[in-house]
C-alpha cells in the first residue's frame, strides 16, 4: 500500500495525534481531572494543527528538499493555519465566553434554556508553540527511522 511509504503525511498525521493523546496528561496536570473528550477536542495544549502543519512542512523539507515549491506552500498553508489557531479561532472562543456569561446573567433572572457556546476554539501562542516542536520533533524522528 504506498500510502504507507508517505512518510510526509505519516510525520504529520503521528505529530496530529500525539498532541491530541497528550492534552489529556496535560490538562490533568493542570485541573487534576481527566477530560476524556479532549482526544478529539479543537483547542488545548499542544495544538495538534499546528503539529500536523509544522510537522507536514518540516517532513517536506527533509524528504524532497527545503529549496522545493512544495516546501514554500506547505509553510505558506502552516502560516495560515497557525494564524487561525492563534488569532481568529482564539477570539471566536472569547466571543464565546462572553455569551455564555450573559446566558447565564440572564438565566438567573429568567429560565432561559440555552445552549452554551463552545469557548475554547482557538489556542496561547504557548499552545501553538508545544504543537509547534511537536510538529519538528516528529518529522525529524520520521525522517531518521526512514533513513
Amino acid at each position: 500500500m504506498p500510502m504507507l511509504h508517505n512518510y510526509v503525511l505519516i510525520a504529520g498525521l503521528i505529530a496530529w495525534s500525539l498532541a491530541q493523546i497528550l492534552k489529556v496528561p496535560l490538562e490533568y496536570i493542570r485541573t487534576h481531572r481527566w477530560n476524556w473528550a479532549l482526544l478529539i477536542a479543537p483547542g488545548g495544549m499542544p495544538s495538534s494543527h499546528t503539529a500536523l502543519m509544522v510537522g507536514v512542512s518540516h517532513a517536506i523539507g527533509l524528504f524532497d528538499g527545503y529549496n522545493t515549491s512544495l516546501f514554500a506552500l506547505s509553510v505558506a498553508l502552516s502560516m495560515v493555519v497557525i494564524y487561525d489557531a492563534t488569532n481568529i479561532r482564539r477570539q471566536a472562543g472569547k466571543h464565546a465566553e462572553l455569551i455564555n456569561a450573559m446566558i447565564r446573567d440572564l438565566a438567573a433572572g429568567h429560565p432561559l434554556k440555552e445552549e452554551q457556546l463552545r469557548e475554547v476554539l482557538g489556542h496561547t501562542p504557548l499552545e501553538v508553540l508545544g504543537g509547534f516542536l511537536m510538529g519538528l520533533i516528529i518529522a525529524q524522528i520520521t525522517w531518521w527511522l526512514a533513513g
